[in-house]
């Protein structure tokens, strides 16, 4: 991050991304992620998170503990707390369901003129955004990033320390059709953890265990299932719901050597 930071300085180079990382070390995957793609091991049709999502959402009590600390960093134009919906002015004085960084639950609150200001955190889901610009809360770089016609600053609420989570390999026998996926949030957006090991497990038993290219070709397969097709409509999955409209990175990593079944 300190370089993308240097680089930005000397060479003009704006903007930022998500990152996630697999280095194997002495039989030990280790998995970091700072961002919100994710990556899982599918062993023996068991599925196996490696990775949790940093968006607003699954942040937000650390982002609006940051808020608390460090106002000014809000401008005067955004509150910390979060509310079910906007505060409307004809509201103040009344009561409102409410939550701060303590709490997991909501509460009751009487509405001041603190809390017309535009919620830190807004939105539910693939919708939620962070000071109403970014939809994700770690990852690199985005130094100039600014919240639309402000000169507020997003770079201090975004990580970019990962999260690791570590998977011994020495623990278990692996099989040829042992993987780990490693895949950007195109591809979990339309598709869930037990559709991509069913796409896993159909593309690996239609190769040899020996064949070096089947971990590539499921790859391929979860790209174009998660892509859909195009038609009238847009880009449509089998199921004839909108395709992912974000870019699509997948790596199916072998975690078993080959050889034969038994």
């Amino acid at each position: 991050d300190d370089q993308i930071e240097r680089e930005r300085a000397s060479q003009h180079l704006p903007g930022g991304c998500c990152a996630l990382a697999a280095i194997y070390l002495m039989g030990k995957f280790y998995v970091a992620n700072a961002g919100d793609s994710r990556a899982i091991i599918i062993r023996n049709g068991e599925i196996i998170p490696m990775s949790r999502e940093f968006t607003p959402e699954t942040e937000r009590q650390r982002l609006q503990f940051l808020a608390l600390l460090r106002p000014e960093l809000l401008g005067k134009e955004f509150t910390h707390l979060e509310f079910p919906r906007r505060i409307q002015p004809k509201e103040l004085g009344k009561k409102m369901l409410y939550r701060d960084q303590n709490m997991n639950g909501w509460a009751y609150k009487k509405i001041e003129e603190d809390d017309l200001k535009f919620p830190l955190i807004f939105g539910e889901g693939k919708k939620a955004r962070m000071m109403a610009t970014i939809g994700v809360t770690r990852g690199l770089g985005d130094h100039d990033l600014k919240v639309f016609s402000s000169n507020i600053h997003i770079k201090p609420f975004l990580s970019c320390f990962p999260e690791v989570r570590v998977y011994d390999l020495t623990q278990y026998e692996h099989c040829p059709d042992d993987v780990l996926v490693l895949g950007t949030d195109g591809l979990w957006d339309v598709t869930n953890d037990k559709e991509v090991a069913g796409v896993v497990m159909e593309v690996l038993t239609s190769y040899e265990p020996n064949d070096p290219c089947r971990y590539t070709m499921v790859a391929q397969e979860l790209v174009v299932r998660s892509r859909g097709v195009l038609k009238e409509r847009g880009w449509r999955l089998a199921n004839d719901k909108l395709g992912s409209g974000d870019d699509i990175s997948v790596f199916v990593i072998p975690l078993g050597g080959p050889g034969n079944y038994t």
